[in-house]
Formats: C-alpha cells, structure tokens, sequence
C-alpha cells in the first residue's frame, strides 16, 4: 500500500522542465516559479481562492485610517500590561506564505520592543533535541507585562515536521496529546493566550511565492522548503486540520483568519486580540466589529474556509 500511495503521489506532482504539475482547484495545471511572468490562471484567481469571500483588496486608504486606530489601541494595551502585570503569549501558525510575518509585524510596530518580544526560532540545535520537546519555548515565556509573538512555535511538530518525515509518527502523536495538556497549564497560569491559523488559498500562496522569487527584496524568503511544500499542498491541508481537531479547546481555541487579503488578516487579528482583553480606556466604537466573513473559531471554521481547497 505504501508504495502504491508513493506512486500516486509522484504522478499527481510530476517535475519537468516546464515546471511543476499540479492539481489546483480540480484542474490539472502547470507552474514554474522561475518563469518571470506570472500565469493568468494564478493573476486571475489568487484572490479568490480557496473559498475566499471577497474579490477585491480592501482599498488603502480604509485599510491604513481603520489600522492606525487599532494601533492606537495596542499602545493603550501595552501600558495596561505594564501597569497590571498581565502577559500575554500569541502564536501565529498557517502554511508557507499565509502572512504569519507580516501581521507580527504589524501588530508590533508601535509597541515598546522592550516588552512586545516576537520569537523566531530556527532549528533545534543537538542540546534542544535531546531536551523535552516544549521546553525551548518555554524559557522564551512573558514575565510581568510582556506580550510575545511566536511566529511559528511547539506546533511545528504537526506541521512541517509531520508533513516533512523531520518528526517520526509517534512523536507526532505523542505531541498532539501532550499539547492540550500544556496549554491548559499555560492559561492557568494566568497568560492570556492566542493561537491564531492564518488560512490561504492555493492559487494565492502560488503567487506570493512567485512573487518572493523574482524580488530584488525578498527572494531570500523563497526557500528550498517553499519550493518542496508547492507539491504538498493537500499533505499540509490534512496535517493542519488534524492539528486543529486535536488541539482545539474552549480553553485555548484556534483562532482562524482567511488571509488571501493580507490587510483585512492583519485587522481582524489585531481585533481579536484587543476584543478578548479588557484593558483600561478601550475604545470599543475605535476597534470596530469584527468581520464574521474571515475570522471564526476551531476546526468547523477551518473546514467552511477550505471546503475548496483540496
């Protein structure tokens, strides 16, 4: 059976020098990344991709006017963290070009870097490997009045390690049951907690990717673990919603944010964050309601985002 599935696999994702073959959307295409010009069938329906409501970015200026309020508000969060000792721990999953970075960034940008902490770790080094599997996360853990962002975390065992054969299946396992466990003992504690799922489309994260290639900027972005992820798309896509199934609860729930249009993902994140906390003078009218269309909670939310997708 398994070498049945191998053969499958590598027929459904066949390389030539055309480029890659793949499935998207139930018809068979072709892409090459390094090709310069983009594909009208990716241009065409990157947007709107995997069951995405909107099909037009939200304009600019909207975007930049509703972003400084909500800016305004974190910077009033902050100094309620500073001033009541409170922390927070915010984690930001999703696939290879869901945005993870940019929203950090943009929910940080005017936050007191001192005490707005984000943690990008690389790989384990043979210390960190022989060590209980959470415990290089922890030590980068909030003390009093901190907010840390992990742009990926301890979930990379049910996704890239997973998908990837980096983690064997026990491990995986044995994550997947030891997680709950974990988290129920970080909220306890007192941290407030966000595990937030930023969901793309398939066709938009084909064409982030060909955009990160062929920039000046941001071509060291496209990594080798990009490229080899373009064939996996349905094994991350079962990866994911096994992940969120098992890990999901009324305690620490997934968060999920349709992100094919990063300015309204970056939005409804930082709403989420400043909706869930009531810290001193907020502005509830200045936050605004959050957009029911894009952000909803656990693996039901997950499975209506990505009915398309696979």
């Amino acid at each position: 059976m398994a070498q049945k599935s191998k053969k499958t696999d590598q027929s459904k994702h066949e390389k030539d020098d055309a480029g890659i073959k793949l499935t998207v959307a139930g018809k068979k295409r072709v892409f090459d990344v390094n090709e310069p010009k983009l594909p009208e069938w990716i241009e065409k329906n990157a947007l709107t991709s995997g069951n995405y409501p909107y099909d037009k970015k939200m304009p600019r200026k909207e975007y930049e006017e509703t972003l400084q309020a909500l800016q305004i508000e974190l910077v009033k969060l902050q100094s309620w963290l500073l001033e009541t000792g409170e922390r927070v721990v915010a984690l930001f999953e999703g696939r290879d070009a869901a945005g993870k970075g940019g929203t950090i960034f943009t929910l940080r940008q005017y936050m007191n870097p001192r005490t707005a902490r984000n943690v990008a770790l690389p790989k384990p080094d043979e210390t960190e490997s022989g060590q209980w599997y959470f415990q290089r996360y922890v030590r980068h853990f909030p003390t009093h009045g901190e907010f840390v962002t992990f742009d990926r975390s301890w979930y990379n065992r049910a996704g890239v390690e997973s998908v990837m054969k980096f983690a064997s299946p026990a491990q995986v396992e044995t994550f997947l049951a030891e997680a709950p466990t974990f988290e129920k003992l970080i909220v306890s504690d007192g941290i407030r907690f966000f595990k937030i799922w930023l969901d793309i489309g398939q066709e938009m994260q084909l064409k982030r990717f060909h955009e990160r290639r062929h920039s000046p900027l941001k071509h060291w972005k496209f990594s080798k673990m990009d490229e080899a992820g373009i064939t996996l798309w349905d094994e991350y896509g079962k990866a994911a919603d096994r992940m969120i199934e098992r890990t999901h609860s009324a305690m620490a729930p997934w968060t999920i944010v349709k992100s094919n249009d990063k300015r309204r993902a970056r939005l409804a994140v930082i709403r989420r964050v400043l909706l869930s906390i009531p810290y001193a003078d907020r502005n509830i009218s200045a936050i605004g309601p959050e957009d029911e269309k894009i952000i909803g909670v656990g693996p039901d939310f997950l499975r209506h985002a990505s009915e398309n997708l696979i």
